[in-house]
Protein backbone atom coordinates (compact mmCIF):
# COMPACT_ATOMS: atom_id res chain seq x y z
CA UNK A 1 0.00 0.00 0.00
CA UNK A 2 1.24 3.40 -1.12
CA UNK A 3 1.34 5.69 1.84
CA UNK A 4 0.53 9.86 1.14
CA UNK A 5 4.12 11.16 1.82
CA UNK A 6 3.73 14.16 -0.42
CA UNK A 7 0.14 15.19 0.41
CA UNK A 8 1.37 15.10 4.21
CA UNK A 9 4.29 17.07 3.51
CA UNK A 10 2.51 19.54 1.88
CA UNK A 11 0.28 19.90 4.50
CA UNK A 12 3.13 19.67 7.22
CA UNK A 13 4.81 23.05 5.24
CA UNK A 14 1.14 24.67 6.07
CA UNK A 15 0.79 23.48 9.53
CA UNK A 16 4.40 25.11 10.05
CA UNK A 17 3.53 28.10 8.96
CA UNK A 18 0.31 28.84 10.57
CA UNK A 19 0.13 31.12 13.74
CA UNK A 20 -1.36 28.74 16.67
CA UNK A 21 -3.53 30.84 18.97
CA UNK A 22 -5.36 27.10 20.09
CA UNK A 23 -5.46 27.54 23.82
CA UNK A 24 -5.75 23.98 25.48
CA UNK A 25 -5.40 21.93 28.07
CA UNK A 26 -4.38 18.46 30.19
CA UNK A 27 -6.88 15.86 29.61
CA UNK A 28 -8.41 17.34 26.89
CA UNK A 29 -9.45 15.49 23.57
CA UNK A 30 -8.36 16.69 20.47
CA UNK A 31 -8.21 16.22 16.54
CA UNK A 32 -4.57 16.71 15.68
CA UNK A 33 -2.96 15.86 12.52
CA UNK A 34 -0.29 13.12 13.26
CA UNK A 35 0.53 13.10 9.73
CA UNK A 36 1.93 9.65 7.92
CA UNK A 37 4.48 7.95 9.24
CA UNK A 38 6.93 4.91 9.30
CA UNK A 39 5.98 0.93 10.15
CA UNK A 40 3.62 0.60 12.98
CA UNK A 41 3.43 4.57 14.16
CA UNK A 42 -0.09 5.61 14.31
CA UNK A 43 -1.00 7.49 11.20
CA UNK A 44 -3.45 10.16 10.92
CA UNK A 45 -6.87 10.01 8.32
CA UNK A 46 -8.41 12.11 5.96
CA UNK A 47 -6.84 14.99 4.12
CA UNK A 48 -6.13 16.67 7.25
CA UNK A 49 -3.79 13.48 8.32
CA UNK A 50 -5.96 13.70 11.73
CA UNK A 51 -6.36 11.55 14.80
CA UNK A 52 -7.76 11.96 17.73
CA UNK A 53 -5.18 12.76 20.71
CA UNK A 54 -5.30 12.78 24.57
CA UNK A 55 -3.18 15.86 25.66
CA UNK A 56 -1.18 14.39 28.88
CA UNK A 57 1.03 17.10 29.76
CA UNK A 58 0.85 20.65 28.33
CA UNK A 59 4.35 22.30 28.82
CA UNK A 60 3.74 25.86 27.47
CA UNK A 61 1.34 27.46 24.90
CA UNK A 62 2.92 26.00 22.00
CA UNK A 63 3.93 22.54 22.73
CA UNK A 64 2.22 19.11 24.67
CA UNK A 65 2.67 15.14 25.36
CA UNK A 66 0.07 13.38 24.14
CA UNK A 67 -1.20 9.89 23.66
CA UNK A 68 -3.10 9.02 20.15
CA UNK A 69 -6.59 7.21 20.91
CA UNK A 70 -8.13 4.58 18.45
CA UNK A 71 -11.44 2.99 18.50
CA UNK A 72 -9.98 -0.34 18.78
CA UNK A 73 -11.10 -2.54 21.64
CA UNK A 74 -7.62 -2.94 22.80
CA UNK A 75 -6.22 -3.55 26.70
CA UNK A 76 -3.03 -4.63 27.99
CA UNK A 77 -0.21 -3.03 29.22
CA UNK A 78 0.28 -0.64 26.15
CA UNK A 79 -3.17 0.67 25.86
CA UNK A 80 -5.94 1.88 27.88
CA UNK A 81 -9.57 1.14 27.15
CA UNK A 82 -11.95 3.67 28.36
CA UNK A 83 -15.71 4.98 27.86
CA UNK A 84 -15.75 8.62 25.98
CA UNK A 85 -19.08 10.28 25.10
CA UNK A 86 -21.02 6.48 24.98
CA UNK A 87 -17.93 4.98 22.49
CA UNK A 88 -14.79 3.06 23.76
CA UNK A 89 -11.97 4.14 22.54
CA UNK A 90 -7.97 3.18 23.74
CA UNK A 91 -4.99 5.54 24.69
CA UNK A 92 -2.00 4.09 22.74
CA UNK A 93 0.28 4.66 25.10
CA UNK A 94 3.73 2.85 23.46
CA UNK A 95 2.85 6.34 21.27
CA UNK A 96 3.24 9.21 23.44
CA UNK A 97 5.01 11.64 21.97
CA UNK A 98 5.67 15.53 22.25
CA UNK A 99 3.61 18.04 19.40
CA UNK A 100 3.02 21.63 18.27
CA UNK A 101 -0.29 23.15 18.72
CA UNK A 102 -0.07 24.03 14.93
CA UNK A 103 -1.43 20.42 14.58
CA UNK A 104 -4.68 20.49 16.66
CA UNK A 105 -7.68 21.55 14.53
CA UNK A 106 -10.50 21.15 16.67
CA UNK A 107 -11.65 19.90 20.50
CA UNK A 108 -13.53 16.99 20.90
CA UNK A 109 -14.06 16.85 24.96
CA UNK A 110 -12.49 16.31 28.24
CA UNK A 111 -12.10 12.79 29.77
CA UNK A 112 -12.71 12.05 33.17
CA UNK A 113 -10.61 12.86 36.08
CA UNK A 114 -10.20 8.77 36.87
CA UNK A 115 -9.48 7.67 33.57
CA UNK A 116 -6.86 10.33 32.83
CA UNK A 117 -5.24 9.72 36.27
CA UNK A 118 -5.54 5.89 35.22
CA UNK A 119 -3.73 6.47 32.08
CA UNK A 120 -0.88 8.73 33.90
CA UNK A 121 -0.29 5.78 36.00
CA UNK A 122 0.05 3.40 33.54
CA UNK A 123 2.19 5.47 31.27
CA UNK A 124 4.60 5.29 34.00
CA UNK A 125 4.22 1.95 33.87
CA UNK A 126 5.11 1.37 30.44
CA UNK A 127 7.98 3.87 30.61
CA UNK A 128 11.13 2.60 32.26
Amino acid sequence: MEKEYDNWNKLKKDLSTKESKIFFHEREVWYCSLGKNIGYEEDGKNELFERPILIVRKFNNDIFLAIPLTSSKKDNKYYHQYEFSGKTFAGILSQIRLLDSRRLSRKIGMIKESDFSTIIKKIHNVLP
